[in-house]
């Protein structure tokens, strides 16, 4: 009598699995789990690589970006973090307009397309240093002839900003949060980075970062941003104290939010029950029971059943233009029929849903413990952050980009990563003070030929994006949406 090697059972067990990922149809928490405890990981991947390859083919995005950490001072003292640094402490520093405006040149020189803006929660800075911060890159680019993009600010950062404006109260914080992002808009600023979500877990939180905003105060600030036409996007950090059923939930809360983003965009339903079943409800997260649903009452919308356009497509590079039937996957009645605005904030067309912005890219983020608080756990293996990743692309089946981020992935970690779901390795970034503190050993800057190389060695066509994902033509140095 013959018996099957734990990984033909699990290959067999899989096979359910297999079929709705082949459907297009949503994975359960229960379905999760068995993706992260089978012992067959490359089937994992591979299902992760089928979702990645029918939404992108054999494209593979970077970008040309510069990244500046404004200040490294925080009110904060997480136990993940090496970058923070109290004010007055050695090492602590705050950037002035003078050096923001030399960053500015110097990405536009280069050709840069976006800059990446991020830093402490500093306690004494007033809410115009933020404005002028903003204002300040734009202007300058603008002189040089340049469109670059500002992307700046996590929603911890947000809520913050708020606060120092004197705008944030806790029975009302929505308006605090509007005002700062309306002012931050006015100023220049394009999209929201993902950072700041860790795990939205309350366990997690008040061990590891309890003085960081909550799940439902992350998720408030992403909601109100596409609210205002601006997109966003999302990270987990794992790897620490978190256990995978917390990830798990992280990501189905994620995918929640999504569906209302896609929903206010127009995007028809799927056909599939939203709610919180009784084994998908965790007591310890605030997705579930007081916090209520993330999606507020939104219904299952997926983008990776065969024939679905993304939102990019939606809303619009004139590739779609919607008749009185609509297109695949979109209300014909919905907010976004027959619009074709372009994807910028300020420069989309008049629809409704043309006024919206969504979550573009996932972006999971393993823990260094090198020089924290946290130094005595392992951090996650090679193989775990290939698991992480993979998974995260077959559970968030509503987030367009999955993103590699080479910087703290290592670049040959991050080409088996497209190979495994992503479809996004970053760009050039320069500096980046966050994980080079925090001991990462990873170069800070690399090229475009390095990139363009690495993605071609892993099997795919690179293709150089802006921040909202559009294809960058370059005529010399300079550049254009194309």
């Amino acid at each position: 009598m013959t018996t099957d090697s734990p990984v033909q059972a699990a290959t067999a067990t899989l096979s359910a699995i297999r079929a709705k990922v082949e459907a297009g149809e949503r994975l359960s928490l229960a379905d999760g789990r068995l993706l992260f405890q089978t012992p067959d990981l490359w089937s994992v991947c591979e299902l992760a690589d089928t979702v990645r390859r029918r939404l992108h083919g054999d494209r593979a995005y970077y970008n040309i970006n510069r990244h500046l950490n404004y200040s490294n001072v925080c009110a904060l003292s997480c136990k993940f973090c090496e970058f923070y640094r109290k004010d007055g402490e050695d090492g602590s520093y705050t950037r002035d307009m003078e050096y923001v405006k030399q960053q500015a040149r110097e990405a536009v020189e280069n050709g840069a397309t976006e800059m990446h803006c991020v830093g402490g929660l500093h306690p004494k800075l007033p809410f115009s240093y933020y404005t002028d911060l903003v204002r300040t890159i734009r202007e300058t680019a603008r002189e040089m002839g340049s469109d670059l993009h500002v992307k700046a600010f996590t929603a911890v950062e947000i809520v913050h900003l708020a606060k120092i404006a004197k705008k944030y109260r806790v029975d009302d914080r929505a308006a605090g949060i509007r005002y700062v992002l309306s002012e931050l808009k006015a100023a220049g600023l394009g999209s929201l980075p993902g950072g700041g979500a860790e795990v939205f877990d309350d366990r997690v939180h008040d061990e590891a970062y309890k003085g960081k905003i909550r799940s439902d105060v992350w998720l408030d600030v992403h909601r109100i941003a596409h609210e205002l036409g601006m997109n966003t996007n999302a990270t987990m950090l794992y790897g620490h104290i978190e256990r995978r059923e917390e990830r798990l939930v992280h990501l189905d809360m994620l995918r929640r939010a999504q569906d209302l983003a896609l929903w206010q965009m127009g995007y028809e339903a799927s056909g599939e029950e939203n709610r919180w079943g009784a084994e998908d409800t965790d007591s310890g997260h605030l997705g579930a029971g007081e916090a209520g649903d993330p999606g507020m009452g939104a219904p299952v919308i997926t983008l990776t059943r065969v024939g679905v356009v993304k939102p990019l497509e939606f809303v619009g590079q004139g590739e779609l233009r919607t008749s009185g039937r609509g297109a695949a996957g979109v209300r014909p009645d919905g907010p976004g029929a027959g619009s074709a605005g372009g994807p910028l904030p300020d420069h989309r067309g008049s629809g409704a849903a043309a006024s919206r912005g969504y979550f573009q890219t996932i972006i999971p983020l393993p823990f260094f413990p090198d020089g924290c608080d946290l130094e005595h756990l392992p951090g996650p293996t090679g193989l775990e952050n290939l698991r992480s990743l993979a998974v995260a692309r077959l559970m968030l089946d509503n987030f367009p980009h999955v993103k590699a981020f080479w910087i703290m992935q290592t670049l040959p970690m991050a080409q088996l990563m497209l190979q495994s779901g992503a479809d996004d390795i970053d760009g050039t970034v320069v500096w980046y003070d966050i994980t080079k503190v925090g001991g990462a050993g990873t170069h800070q800057e690399v090229s475009v030929w390095s990139l363009t190389k690495a993605i071609r060695e892993a099997g795919f066509e690179p293709v150089e994006r802006d921040t909202l994902y559009r294809p960058v033509v370059r005529e010399g140095k300079a550049w254009r949406v194309g």
